[in-house]
């Protein structure tokens, strides 16, 4: 099937693995697994690859959260310094032709690495947000879990100006911050208990819940194709569903500007920023 590809600066090949996506889609009954890359045309900055950077700091991981203070504190000031960037954020031309495509009944699942919500921003709600999402917040005590956006108001009232200075935002919802400002911000405790406060998301070292991790592996088995958009697929929360694809047969197609760690299981890539192709894609299949 040869397919155009409109889209400036595009190779022989990512016409090819378009051709491919579009035949794929157009079968109907296709997975996605979308990682940072696809929220990089909505502001949010990327881990690594073509269109992101690494960040200065390793990440928090769960042992530390939950076993120092100075930990949370550093993770909460950093986090609301950043949170805007979340909040501000709106879903961008790829989630929404994402969206389109499942409506259509061309996708039949979404599975997202992303913590940014905006798969479901874009009117995704089935998404299965593989890593939590940071618009919730979860008491490490009474395990009662509320809205982000009342945390951040209460933040704000115990550390008034904090954001009036500058603040390198980071890909997980973070900033960079000086010591000093970190030293100085005041967490706040649960409302109902008192107790730790911690962003519904899996943190490194903490283990994605297993009842998410079987529906995702049910949602890949039933796909008649997968397609990873804007991941790089380099831990393996996001990289066991396309083995798990590959080991079935089925194929696999990868969008991502940049390497991945799967390149050598996919039937088809194509390297260009996602927004166009998934926009062409979506057009296209509307078209066949």
């Amino acid at each position: 099937m040869g397919v155009p590809l409109t889209t400036p600066g595009g190779t022989a090949a990512d016409a090819a693995g378009l051709a491919v996506l579009v035949r794929l889609l157009a079968g109907r009954g296709v997975a996605v697994l979308s990682g940072a890359g696809l929220s990089t045309e909505s502001g949010i900055p990327d881990y690594r690859g073509e269109t992101g950077s690494r960040r200065r700091g390793a990440p928090m991981t769960f042992q530390e959260f939950t076993g120092s203070a100075t930990a949370r504190q550093r993770y909460w000031a950093r986090s609301h310094a950043g949170w805007p960037a979340i909040a501000g954020a709106e879903p961008n031309a790829g989630h929404r032709a994402v969206e389109r495509l499942r409506r259509s009944g061309h996708v039949s699942a979404v599975i997202t690495q992303n913590v940014d919500g905006l798969h479901r921003a874009a009117g995704t709600r089935t998404a299965v947000e593989l890593h939590g999402g940071l618009h919730r917040v979860v008491c490490l005590g009474c395990r009662r879990t509320g809205s982000r956006v009342e945390l951040d108001r209460r933040l704000e009232e115990l550390n008034a100006g904090f954001r009036d200075g500058p603040a390198r935002a980071n890909p997980d919802g973070d900033a960079e911050l000086a010591p000093e400002l970190v030293a100085a911000f005041r967490v706040a405790p649960c409302a109902v208990c008192g107790g730790v406060l911690k962003p519904d998301v899996v943190f490194f070292g903490e283990s994605v819940p297993e009842p998410r991790v079987r529906r995702c592996f049910e949602l890949v088995d039933a796909a008649q194709a997968l397609v990873v958009l804007g991941s790089s697929l380099t831990v393996m929360s996001g990289l066991r569903f396309v083995r798990r694809a590959a080991r079935a047969g089925t194929p696999v197609v990868i969008v991502n500007q940049g390497a991945t760690r799967a390149d050598e299981l996919a039937a088809a890539r194509v390297g260009l920023p996602l927004g166009a192709v998934l926009t062409e894609a979506a057009r296209l299949v509307r078209a066949s």
